[in-house]
């Protein structure tokens, strides 16, 4: 197999600090793996505390002395746009990039630049048709809602879909005049590298953002627990969320959180069985199966379930697997080796919880990197670690229900919350179980294609609050009520009684 690798990659990548490109003070690198060869490709700084310090005190004085907070909506949104324009012009190379350093197939990875642009876009949008609150009492008050920038966010972000993922926070939080320090996944981090060229071109001025590239443990550690950023929006890991919650509350700093998922998805007998195949095998085995709303458990009727499940196993068992950047491609490799360990670990233990109908370990032919061939089990009972555990790989769970009752239990049989898929002509019983699903987000006969102005958010333990649409700009910004007197304020008159007096 040939394994492409771009031109004029970095030979390092460095942090971004108050419109500087610098090492650690420490010193301290790491080295990036390229997913296919799992040999090392770039070094980057390893942020450590003091960098942090640093980072933090440059947005600190954007913020405090700065513009970019003071701007007038439309004066943001026009560096926005401008942005997302620079997105656009160059989302092949995004995605050439993103490719490379994800293992991400090439055609999913040009739509995530492309989402990316498109996320500026609408924020950019958003903030200038933003509208708030006034109330008023006729001839005696009038009560409105102020809104402004709560001070420098703290963006800690995974390594699918980095750019996009990271366009996700960047956007909302600029727009709203918050500087940031981002702190991409430290597996992931040459997309991130771009995000410095783009904004300076764009004209965000120095120190409205800035990035520290190093491992969640020291970088993100330090980022969460800084006194001078009261905001952490954070998307990852449930386990590292708990920690940063609970690091979190010293300071009691405003938190976001899109964590994990083992979402399911319900066919009904009566559903759409082609559309349902097709979207519910594009659910969880698009960007290698490594996203958090993947469909990673699929419920079928007792009726049509060995249908569904020879008709998915012989679609799975067809996907193409290759090389991430040909675009006939349908799954790539995963991320990094520790990661592929893991997903191979559930792949054998899934060989004792359920019954084998595709992949099952490493694809024919592709003998180094890490690639897992699209895998299918049946017959799951809820018990199993492969139904209850989230895997974030190309991993599926088919398991029958006889009941509607059945199955709402076993859709609500996990830990997480985070998204459902629910698929029937029954007009009545789609919208009532959808109602009854424990889960921030369900698509009704759909895979998911989401409203941007729509909230994103899980339940249980797949988050804590909502990104999206004005979500986002309120989580970003303070608003405080203002109260103006329009006449005599009759206010109970204290201290008017001398003392002796009756």
């Amino acid at each position: 197999m040939t394994h492409h690798v771009p031109d004029g990659l970095p030979g390092e990548l460095k942090h971004y600090i108050g419109g500087e490109l610098v090492d650690s003070v420490s010193g301290k690198t790491f080295d990036v793996l390229d997913p296919v060869t799992n040999t090392p490709y770039v070094t980057a700084a390893a942020g450590q505390a003091e960098d942090v310090d640093r980072a933090v005190a440059a947005a600190r004085a954007a913020f405090t002395d700065g513009p970019w907070p003071r701007l007038l909506p439309r004066a943001r949104a026009r560096v926005l746009n401008r942005i997302a324009d620079a997105v656009e012009a160059q989302d092949a190379r995004l995605a050439e990039l993103e490719t490379f350093d994800t293992g991400l197939p090439i055609t999913q990875a040009l739509g995530q630049a492309q989402r990316a642009a498109e996320n500026f876009r609408f924020f950019a949008d958003l903030v200038v048709a933003q509208s708030d609150d006034t109330y008023q009492v006729p001839g005696r008050q009038v009560n409105y809602v102020h809104r402004k920038p709560v001070g420098v966010a703290g963006l800690i972000t995974p390594w699918n879909t980095p750019f996009m993922l990271e366009s996700w926070k960047l956007a909302p939080a600029l727009a709203s005049g918050c500087p940031v320090v981002l702190k991409p996944a430290e597996f992931t981090p040459l997309s991130a590298s771009l995000w410095a060229g783009i904004f300076a071109d764009a004209g965000l001025p120095p120190g409205v953002f800035n990035l520290v590239n190093g491992f969640g443990e020291e970088a993100g550690d330090a980022l969460v627990k800084h006194p001078d950023v009261p905001l952490i929006s954070f998307t990852g890991e449930t386990t590292t969320g708990q920690t940063i919650y609970r690091n979190c509350a010293t300071h009691l700093k405003g938190m976001s959180m899109e964590l994990g998922g083992k979402s399911p998805a319900i066919v009904f007998a009566d559903a759409d069985l082609d559309a349902a195949l097709d979207s519910t095998l594009f659910g969880v085995f698009s960007l290698n199966g490594e996203r958090c709303t993947a469909g990673s458990r699929i419920l079928v009727e007792r009726p049509v379930y060995d249908e569904f499940c020879a008709r998915y196993a012989e679609r799975a068992a067809d996907i193409v697997v290759g090389d991430p950047h040909d675009p006939a491609t349908e799954v790539g490799a995963l991320v990094h080796p520790e990661h592929y360990e893991k997903v191979m670990r559930y792949v054998e233990l899934g060989k004792s919880e359920g019954r084998l109908l595709a992949g099952g370990g490493r694809p024919s032919g592709l003998d180094t990197g890490n690639y897992v061939a699209p895998t299918v089990f049946a017959d799951v009972p809820p018990t199993a670690r492969i139904f209850q555990e989230e895997i974030f790989g190309p991993v599926v769970a088919l398991t029958p229900f006889d009941t509607e009752a059945e199955a709402l239990a076993l859709a609500n049989d996990v830990k997480y919350g985070l998204a459902a898929y629910l698929w029937t002509s029954n007009l009545e019983r789609a919208h009532t179980f959808a109602q009854s699903v424990e889960a921030g987000m369900v698509w009704l006969n759909s895979h998911n294609v989401r409203d941007l102005r729509t909230p994103f958010g899980g339940v249980k333990a797949s988050g804590l609050g909502h990104e999206g649409g004005y979500r986002s700009l309120d989580f970003y910004t303070h608003q405080q009520a203002i109260h103006v007197s329009l006449g005599p304020v009759h206010a109970p008159r204290f201290g008017t009684v001398r003392k002796g007096q009756s």
